[in-house]
C-alpha cells in the first residue's frame, strides 16, 4: 500500500518534455542533433571571424545559439537521467541514454573549436569583442574560462576523435558501471525472512547492531559479485584519462579535477593539510560513541548507529515531519530559501519513495529552459535521509538564485555547488541544535552533524587518498581487484586514524561508491569537502551580521559569484576569505571541534 503524506512522495516529469516512449520524445532528440550539427559548422568559421569591428556580431549571434542549444541538450540529459534512476532495470531508457550520449561529441566537438579558437586569440581582441557586442560582454568570463579549459585540449583533430571515441569508452565505462549497481540485488533477512533489496534501501542505522552487520556483509557480499567487472570498469576510465594527460601540458592527474573546480592547488593542498592535523578532536568523538554502544571501538557499519538514548526525537521520522523541519528551519535563516523549499515540495520536484528498482544515492539535477529542478532519493524514515533532503534542496535553490543568468554564467563548478548543499544541511542542523529541548535531543542531533564531519574530512579524504594512489600506480599498469583493496583499506586507516577496528573496515568500498565512476568528472570527492568547510565557515559568519536579511542577501551574492568567478575570487571578493590560507580552514574545523567538546561535555560519566 503507498504511503499517504502531506507533501508527495514522487516527483512530476511529464511537463518538461515529452515522454521517453513517446515519438515526440523522438522528434527532440533529432531536432536536438540538427541544431548541434548546425553549430559545429558554424564554430569552424570563427577562427577567421578574428576582427572586432566586423565580426562582433557573428560571435555575438554564435554564442547566443549555442548557450540555447546547450541548454536544451542538458536539459535533455537531466530529464533521461531522472527516468533511468527511478526505473533502474528499464533497458529502453538505457538505450536512449547511450543515444543522446552519442550526441555528446557535437558539443565536445563545439566547445573544442570555441576553446582552441580563443586560445590563438589575443586577450585585448576578446576585450574589444565584448566592448562592441553587449551580449559577448555578458559573458566574459565564459569566454576567459574557455580560455583556460583550452590548457586540456589536445590539437583541434585529435580532440575530436577522443570525444567520439569516448562515447564507446570512458563514457560507456560509467554508464556500465550503472547498469551493474543498478540491476544489484542484496538479500537481507527482514523479520525471519529473506528478501532482496536495491542498494539503496540498505541501510547502517538501526539500533541492533546484529542488523548493522547483517546488512554490511550482505552488501559485501552482493558488490563482490561485479568487483572484477567494476574493477575494469575503474582500471580503464583511470588508463584513459591517463593517456589523455600524457598528451597535454599538465603536471599530473590532478591538474584537470583543479581546472574544472576553477580552483589552485595550493587551495587543496592547503585545505588537507590542515584536516590531517586537526583530526584528533573527531577521534575522541569516535571513541566517545563506541564507549556508547558498548565496544572497544566502531567498525564501519557503526559509524551511523543510533546513540542509545531515551527521551530524544523518534528514531523514525516520517516525511512530512522531515519536509516541515526543513522548511521552517530555513525560514530562520532566509524566507526567499524557505519559499523555495515549499514549492519545491509541494509541485513535485522530488522523489523520495521508498522502493525497489530504484537507482542508488541521489542527486539534484536541473532543467534550464524551463527554470525548474528535480531531486532524486530514497527516503528512509531518518534524520540522515532528512538531511540529504535538505542538502539537495541547497543544490536545487542554489540553480534557482542563477536561473535568470546567461546559461555559460549558471554553470558553477562542482565545489562551490557542494558549498550550497553543506550549506542548507548547516541551516537545518544549526535551528535544530538551537531547538532541542533535551539533553537527549541535542545528543542526537550533535551525533548527527559530527557524523557528518567525520564523512567530510575522514571519508572522504579516504576516497582523495584512494584514488589519488589509484592513478599513481594505474602509470605502470592495470590494477587487479585486490590491489584495489588494498589501496582502500590503506587509505582508510590513513584517513580515520585508524580510529575503527582492525576487522571493521571495509576494503570493497571502492565497489560500491558510485562516484568513483562518474565519467564527466574526475576526482568527484574533494569539492564534497571543500564545501562543507566553506560552507561551516560562512554560516558562522551570521553572527556578525545584526541584520540577518543583509547575510541572506551576501549568501546570494556569494551564489550568484560561483557562475562568474574563480572559486577563490568568487569567496574572497563576497566575503573576504583567503581560500589559500591555513588560518580560513582552521576558522572552520574550530566550528567542528566545539561540537565536539560539546558532545563529550553532554556524555561524561557521572
Amino acid at each position: 500500500m503507498t504511503e499517504t503524506t502531506a507533501y508527495p512522495l514522487t516527483w512530476e516529469l511529464k511537463s518538461l518534455y515529452p515522454h521517453p516512449d513517446h515519438a515526440d520524445f523522438e522528434a527532440c532528440l533529432k531536432q536536438m542533433k540538427a541544431s548541434l550539427e548546425d553549430l559545429v559548422k558554424r564554430v569552424e568559421q570563427l577562427s577567421s571571424a578574428t576582427d572586432p569591428q566586423t565580426d562582433a556580431t557573428v560571435w555575438g549571434d554564435f554564442l547566443t545559439d549555442y548557450q540555447a542549444a546547450i541548454a536544451e541538450l542538458a536539459g535533455l540529459f537531466a530529464f533521461l537521467e531522472c527516468y533511468c534512476a527511478e526505473d533502474a532495470h528499464n533497458k529502453h531508457y538505457q538505450v536512449l541514454m547511450a543515444r543522446l550520449a552519442g550526441i555528446r561529441p557535437l558539443r565536445e566537438n563545439i566547445e573544442t573549436q570555441l576553446q582552441l579558437t580563443l586560445r590563438e586569440i589575443p586577450d585585448e581582441v576578446v576585450q574589444q569583442f565584448a566592448d562592441k557586442d553587449a551580449r559577448i560582454g555578458e559573458i566574459q568570463f565564459f569566454l576567459e574560462d574557455c580560455k583556460r579549459n583550452a590548457k586540456l585540449r589536445l590539437p583541434k583533430e585529435q580532440e575530436i576523435l577522443a570525444s567520439q571515441l569516448a562515447v564507446d569508452g570512458l563514457h560507456a565505462w560509467g554508464r556500465l558501471y550503472d547498469r551493474l549497481s543498478g540491476n544489484l540485488k542484496i538479500q537481507v533477512m527482514e523479520k525471519g525472512e529473506l528478501v532482496e533489496r536495491s542498494p539503496g534501501q540498505i541501510q547502517f542505522d538501526s539500533p541492533q547492531r546484529s542488523v548493522r552487520e547483517n546488512n554490511f556483509y550482505a552488501a559485501n557480499k552482493a558488490w563482490g559479485t561485479i568487483a572484477d567487472s567494476c574493477a575494469d570498469a575503474l582500471n580503464h576510465l583511470a588508463g584513459t584519462r591517463l593517456t589523455l594527460y600524457s598528451h597535454l601540458p599538465v603536471t599530473d592527474h590532478l591538474d584537470a579535477p583543479l581546472i574544472y573546480n576553477r580552483m589552485q592547488r595550493g587551495t587543496l593542498d592547503t585545505m588537507w593539510s590542515v584536516i590531517t592535523k586537526r583530526k584528533q578532536k573527531l577521534v575522541r568523538f569516535l571513541e566517545r560513541k563506541a564507549e556508547m554502544l558498548g565496544l572497544s571501538q566502531l567498525c564501519w557499519y557503526d559509524l551511523n548507529a543510533p546513540l542509545p538514548l531515551s527521551g530524544g526525537e523518534s528514531a523514525e521520522l516520517k516525511y512530512d515531519r522531515a519536509c516541515e523541519l526543513v522548511v521552517n528551519s530555513f525560514e530562520q535563516f532566509s524566507p526567499d530559501l524557505s519559499a523555495f523549499a515549499e514549492r519545491a515540495l509541494r509541485e513535485r520536484w522530488i522523489e523520495v519513495e521508498n522502493r525497489a528498482g530504484k537507482r542508488q544515492g541521489g542527486f539534484c539535477t536541473t532543467f534550464p529552459v524551463q527554470k525548474e529542478s528535480r531531486i532524486f532519493m530514497t527516503y528512509t524514515n531518518s534524520a540522515d535521509s532528512m538531511s540529504t533532503l535538505a542538502h539537495e534542496l541547497g543544490h536545487a535553490y542554489h540553480s534557482h538564485v542563477l536561473k535568470d543568468a546567461p546559461f555559460v554564467l549558471s554553470d558553477y563548478p562542482m565545489n562551490l555547488a557542494e558549498t550550497a548543499s553543506t550549506f542548507a544541511e548547516a541551516v537545518l542542523g544549526e535551528q535544530r541544535l538551537k531547538a532541542a529541548k533535551t539533553r537527549e535531543e541535542e545528543l542526537q542531533i550533535l551525533d548527527g552533524m559530527l557524523g557528518d564531519a567525520v564523512a567530510f574530512m575522514m571519508n572522504i579524504h579516504a576516497r582523495f587518498l584512494f584514488e589519488d594512489r589509484l592513478h599513481k600506480e594505474r602509470l605502470e599498469g592495470e590494477l587487479t581487484p585486490e590491489r584495489f583493496s588494498e589501496l582502500m583499506l590503506g587509505a582508510q586507516k590513513e584517513a580515520y586514524a585508524n580510529a575503527l577496528d582492525d576487522a571493521g573496515w571495509n576494503p570493497l568500498f571502492w565497489v560500491s561508491k558510485l562516484h568513483f565512476y562518474i565519467s564527466e568528472l574526475p576526482f568527484y570527492n574533494f569539492p564534497y569537502t571543500f564545501g562543507y568547510l566553506l560552507s561551516l565557515g560562512v554560516y558562522a559568519l551570521a553572527d556578525s551580521y545584526s541584520d540577518q536579511t543583509e547575510f541572506a542577501n551576501q549568501y546570494r551574492e556569494l551564489l550568484l559569484a560561483t557562475g562568474c568567478q574563480v572559486s577563490e575570487d568568487a569567496v574572497a571578493n563576497t566575503f573576504g576569505y583567503q581560500l589559500g590560507e591555513a588560518d580560513f580552514w582552521n576558522k572552520s574545523i574550530d566550528i567542528i571541534d566545539r561540537r565536539v567538546d560539546r558532545f563529550l561535555e553532554l556524555t561524561e560519566s557521572s
